[in-house]
């Protein structure tokens, strides 16, 4: 909402509005008087109003301002990124610009997915399409065909298509304000996820993997199941890192296709404690690749680990080899969080040493693991009752 200011100045009145994002402070030549400010509020409306119905012209009312040239400019600009038939540009070329002005912001990780999002299937759907044109029921009608079994092929799940389609909605929502049209997306809601399965390994579990792991790899998956880090951490873990005097692991990297990247969230920034296993298991590691590479565990060359490679040619062949179910390397982080758990130590300890935000996690998802955590068997309020409450006094019949 615009109003009347008197500049201090000179004690002239000034139109003060916005007007396409900016603010615009046009100067007058009348004094601050109850009737100039009258009339200059009855025109401050008329403008306010064009600008809503769209047909406000700067010009006409600011000859002489220098803000006009603004404004040509983004006119011109905005002319060049409209197609010739229609009033917002072609989808893949908004969805291009958009990709550029935002990719800074973003991990390397999430930059790879938005582009995968973007080429396998945003632009053979609505490449093509103006923009501002894109409805609704074609919104919906591209979800529904994304969970779809064509050629064979596996359809994607929920999860996966959700965030397809987080892209899309990022893309024409930043549309809509720019070219003032509502977004179809409005209303759409994501779909539900199935909740993750959890398969940790047992103490004995983990501790015949290890024993029975190819021997270069022993050190390096006694790590992972005994601190909890994630691939990307571990696989990016440097010796500048790893403390041994003060037994602890800063988690301040990752790694990422190959190439260093920050944490996934900021709360995973941490310092991990070492148990004894760890601390003797990174001991043995330092005489292996400390001359070797930055990297604490790394290829022959001193190059980072290649996950997908690792869990092809290690992971899944010691797992098959010892008839143990197949699992995602993931599982490393689950089992050392229920191993903690079963250890009974501090709740909040571990969130900390997982990167939790909080022990919210640690009671919805691994407590079921863990036996001896929590009972739901009303036997501690039947310890407490017998405890506090004298046994009934048996009577003889007289």
């Amino acid at each position: 909402m615009g109003s009347i200011r008197m500049r201090k100045e000179n004690g002239l009145l000034m139109f003060d509005f916005r007007y396409q994002g900016a603010r615009c402070r046009e100067q007058t030549t009348l004094p601050d008087t109850k009737e100039n400010r009258k009339n200059m509020e009855k025109v401050l409306k008329r403008i306010e109003a064009e600008i809503t119905l769209g047909t406000f012209d700067y010009a006409s009312y600011f000859p002489n301002s220098p803000m006009l040239q603004k404004f040509s400019a983004e006119a011109t600009d905005g002319d060049d990124q409209r197609n010739e038939n229609g009033s917002s540009p072609l989808f893949r070329k908004f969805a291009a610009e958009w990709y550029e002005e935002n990719c800074v912001r973003w991990k390397n990780s999430y930059r790879k997915t938005v582009i995968t999002n973007m080429n396998r299937h945003l632009l053979p759907a609505f490449g093509e399409k103006e923009v501002g044109r894109v409805t609704k029921a074609e919104v919906l009608k591209f979800r529904s065909t994304l969970g779809k079994v064509e050629d064979g092929k596996k359809a994607l799940s929920a999860d996966r298509i959700n965030h397809i389609m987080t892209t899309l909605r990022m893309i024409l929502a930043e549309a809509a304000d720019r070219f003032e049209f509502t977004t179809p997306c409005i209303g759409i809601k994501q779909l539900r996820v199935p909740k993750s399965d959890v398969d940790p390994f047992s103490l004995e579990e983990v501790l015949r993997f290890i024993e029975n792991v190819r021997p270069d790899f022993k050190n390096y998956y006694t790590v992972r199941f005994f601190t909890g880090m994630r691939t990307a951490e571990i696989d990016g873990l440097k010796w500048k890192f790893v403390d041994f005097e003060r037994r602890q692991i800063l988690i301040r990297e990752t790694v990422v296709d190959g190439r260093d990247d920050t944490t996934k969230t900021p709360e995973s920034v941490r310092t991990i404690e070492m148990s004894s296993l760890v601390y003797k298991a990174l001991r043995e590691q330092h005489t292996v690749t400390r001359g070797l590479s930055k990297y604490v565990f790394c290829t022959r060359n001193g190059s980072p680990l290649q996950h997908r490679n690792i869990t092809k040619r290690v992971w899944t062949p010691t797992l098959r080899r010892l008839g143990m179910n197949l699992r995602r390397p993931y599982q490393t982080r689950h089992t050392a969080a229920t191993l903690w758990l079963a250890a009974g130590e501090n709740p909040e300890w571990i969130a900390r040493q997982m990167g939790h935000v909080n022990t919210r996690m640690l009671f919805t998802v691994y407590s079921r693991f863990v036996p001896n955590i929590t009972r739901n068997d009303g036997s501690a309020i039947e310890r407490l009752l017998e405890s506090r409450i004298q046994p009934a006094v048996t009577y003889s019949q007289p």
